[in-house]
């Protein structure tokens, strides 16, 4: 297995196999739920990005409306940084700056589980 690289424009190409779907949705909504915001996962791999992403824009919405010091503690935990928001919005121009947040969040999970998967295969 070879270390994955994950770049804005191709995060879908990853998300074909179920288990790695569940694994990003669970991945997600534990970092998430660690701060008392709820993220669900319908269990439908086909439509798991727009699922996630709607929710994660209308999360990121009200975190930046309500509560922005908790939204900098998610991204953190989640290890979003503001250059790679920035770079996301070079990459991604028909996406707003809640939709990069969202995609990001999206794609930084993903990095994660596969990351882990790679690592326990070298095991």
């Amino acid at each position: 297995m070879e270390l994955p690289q994950i770049r804005n424009d191709n995060v879908s190409q990853y998300l074909d196999r179920a288990e790695i779907v569940r694994e990003t949705a669970e991945q997600i909504m534990k970092d998430f739920g660690m701060f008392g915001v709820e993220i669900n996962f319908s269990g439908d791999v086909a439509n798991a990005y727009n699922e996630l992403h709607l929710q994660l824009i209308e999360q990121v919405t009200e975190l930046i409306r309500y509560n922005y010091d908790k939204l900098l503690s998610v991204l953190y935990q989640v290890d979003i940084t503001e250059r790679e928001i920035a770079k996301a919005e070079t990459d991604l121009p028909h996406y707003n700056h809640v939709e990069i947040i969202a995609h990001q969040v999206i794609a930084r999970e993903l990095k994660k589980v596969l990351w882990r998967r790679y690592f326990k295969s070298k095991k």
